[in-house]
């Protein structure tokens, strides 16, 4: 028997209609669709895809641990392999959605990586989708870089040195969940002088987005985990 394959699908950072066409037809032709578990509620790529899925497909929620502990993280990533594998030696395709791009700090990097490490045979697809950057650009309705910018992408759990070396040689730098360091980022953009060409944008594509622009007079905003921050440097 052929085993399944394993998709990837970017779903985009939030509108059910920003998943891409061919995302959308391999998502409702797979008989399992698998996805990050949310932590004490429903994961926001689950919402993202529930319109779109049918009733006789297998919903399948993997628990990625969301902690530091590296032993941890990678039994969680070892059962959710197992869990996938499940359906792939059957010859079921699985789709795993998650948000944003399938590739860009994304969840499914870690699946994918555990399931060819510990099942040789197993295919995998990626298929790419919508970024969060981009859509807080297009919120915005300023471009994310032009000409001959240069364009810095800093994750979470930045730290200050790390920040401040970006600022140093990026035209434009984008500071992912920058919620749980947001006031120690706003002095740094104080000392600079940037607080004036800078933007959070809180749930960037969702009903409830937010947008907040010229921090002047924000240095305290109490921001959700979906929350970003561009900031023009030159």
């Amino acid at each position: 028997m052929q085993t399944g394959i394993l998709y990837g699908i970017g779903v985009g950072p939030g509108d059910p209609e920003l998943i891409t066409l061919k995302g959308l037809r391999l998502l409702k032709q797979v008989p399992v669709v698998a996805f990050p578990e949310g932590r004490g509620k429903t994961g926001m790529a689950q919402e993202i895809v529930a319109q779109w899925l049918s009733p006789h497909q297998v919903q399948l929620p993997l628990d990625f641990a969301f902690v530091r502990d590296e032993t941890l993280l990678a039994q969680a990533w070892e059962i959710a392999a197992q869990k996938v594998w499940h359906y792939l030696q059957q010859g079921q395709d699985v789709a795993f959605v998650c948000e944003g791009d399938i590739s860009f700090y994304s969840t499914f990097t870690y699946l994918a990586q555990t399931l060819q490490q510990f099942y040789p045979d197993a295919i995998v697809q990626a298929i790419p989708g919508i970024c969060s950057p981009m859509a807080a650009a297009a919120a915005l309705g300023v471009p994310l870089t032009v000409r001959h910018q240069r364009l810095a992408i800093v994750p979470a759990l930045y730290a200050p040195d790390e920040l401040e070396t970006a600022l140093d040689w990026a035209d434009v730098v984008v500071l992912m969940k920058v919620s749980s360091v947001y006031d120690r980022v706003w002095q740094i953009l104080q000392r600079r002088q940037l607080l004036k060409q800078s933007w959070v944008v809180e749930r960037v594509a969702l009903p409830n987005q937010v947008i907040y622009s010229d921090l002047s007079d924000r240095p305290h905003l109490q921001l959700s985990y979906f929350s970003l921050l561009i900031v023009q440097v030159k």
